[in-house]
């Protein structure tokens, strides 16, 4: 192989999984915990590892964490802040849990840092919540988990038990509480919120948009819905948003990422049929309309998955089920499935199409050891991506110009992504 076109192509790949965190931090994937099925049994994956994906070179890599390491578990609610990945909540192999641990992603230590609150409390052990960021705090909503009987306020509208689970002081359930943890001070509050809350839930989906946070969908008892619920941030006013168009059916375990200052992108999940969903949407807060996203990937189905924003407003969703795990629990992936919901730049357009090209055109070839180093070595690392499209799958695989325009104007493409490089 030409010296110039070596990527060097990973041989790591992160294991299937389902329920786990992933965030993207300087185009890196970074992927924890979730649980894998062997052999009818649920096994949680490391609470000791972290498995990291360069999304623009295509390779793996796994690190070892140390410090306070959380236990491995699933279904725990994660965000990023200030260099910082924050987990709290899940369950392990003793149930809930509700504490909160950090680790730094970008000094390379991948050292864990149990938080315990210097003031107020922890919510109640839970799972399969939500997390919006805003101010430098971490908002948590809903979820599912214990209460003690001694907790619950046959008033309050709050909590709905789960009878089905229950002990002889406590009672398993959904509820839709509001808290808010501040990492700077380490400290829990509730605020007091106003308005018509929704109905306490789990397995939803939630993003942050300006000063609102946003819900979608999930479940109490047997009941998957698709309302959408705004949280004002500042005010801590609830409202419904009725939407003005068709509305993706109800469904649970999906995900819901925002990819532009008013939209909100749709994926997947287990609809109210208990069907795993392919479905892709995008949300319109200012017109509150619903329009579906064509996509190539309706033979995939996920639930339970990660999805996380990546430059220029990708969404790259990993991992999750293809099958419905509370009765078939063996489907799943460890693919991640990048998704453009937005127009790329003309840079990002003419060094995809070098990258993909390169080893069909001869006159690229001859041209590449012409590049700045620091260009050939961003242009190999893209090159790598595109041998490696067995691990990931993109909804751009085609450039979004005419190809027959492309390969007449190979050297032309050339020419204005080295242009556009002095302006970047």
């Amino acid at each position: 192989m030409d010296p110039t076109l070596d990527g060097g192509l990973s041989q790591l790949v992160a294991r299937e999984r389902s329920g786990h965190s992933a965030v993207v931090v300087n185009n890196l994937l970074h992927v924890w915990g979730g649980y894998m099925s062997v052999s009818d049994e649920e096994i949680f994956l490391p609470g000791g590892e972290i498995w990291v994906y360069d999304l623009e070179g295509g390779t793996w890599q796994v690190f070892h964490m140390t410090g306070e390491v959380p236990p491995s578990m699933s279904g725990s609610c994660s965000c990023f802040l200030n260099d910082h990945l924050y987990i709290f909540g899940g369950c392990d192999d003793n149930g809930q849990t509700n504490q909160m641990y950090c680790v730094d992603l970008t000094d390379g230590k991948y050292e864990w840092r149990k938080m315990a609150p210097k003031s107020g409390s922890a919510p109640s052990p839970r799972d399969k919540l939500s997390c919006w960021l805003y101010n430098d705090r971490l908002i948590y909503f809903g979820g599912y988990g214990r209460k003690l009987l001694t907790d619950i306020n046959s008033r309050s509208r709050n909590f709905i038990a789960d009878e089905a689970s229950w002990v002889s002081d406590a009672f398993w359930g959904w509820n839709n509480e509001v808290h808010v943890f501040d990492p700077s001070e380490v400290s829990w509050n509730d605020p007091q919120t106003h308005g018509r809350a929704p109905a306490p839930r789990a397995a939803h989906a939630g993003a942050t948009l300006g000063c609102k946070g946003y819900i979608c969908g999930g479940r109490v008892r047997e009941t998957r819905t698709s309302d959408i619920h705004c949280l004002d941030l500042e005010s801590w006013t609830w409202s419904e948003i009725a939407p003005l168009s068709t509305s993706p059916v109800g469904r649970s375990w999906h995900t819901l990422t925002a990819v532009s200052d008013t939209t909100m992108f749709l994926f997947g999940g287990l609809s109210v049929d208990c069907k795993p969903m392919s479905d892709g949407w995008l949300f319109d807060v200012e017109t509150k309309q619903w329009t579906e996203f064509e996509h190539p990937f309706q033979n995939k189905p996920r639930l339970w998955h990660s999805a996380s924003v990546a430059k220029d407003a990708d969404v790259v969703v990993f991992g999750g089920s293809c099958d419905y795990i509370l009765l078939v629990d063996s489907g799943h992936c460890n693919d991640a499935i990048v998704f453009q919901t937005q127009p790329y730049p003309l840079f990002r357009i003419c060094q995809d199409y070098i990258a993909k090209h390169v080893s069909h055109s001869e006159n690229l070839r001859r041209q590449l050891p012409l590049l700045p180093h620091k260009l050939l070595k961003s242009l190999q690392k893209r090159i790598s991506f595109y041998s490696c499209l067995s691990d990931v799958e993109t909804t751009s695989n085609k450039p979004s110009f005419c190809k027959t325009f492309c390969e007449e104007n190979i050297e032309s493409i050339l020419n204005v992504w080295r242009l556009l490089c002095c302006f970047t």
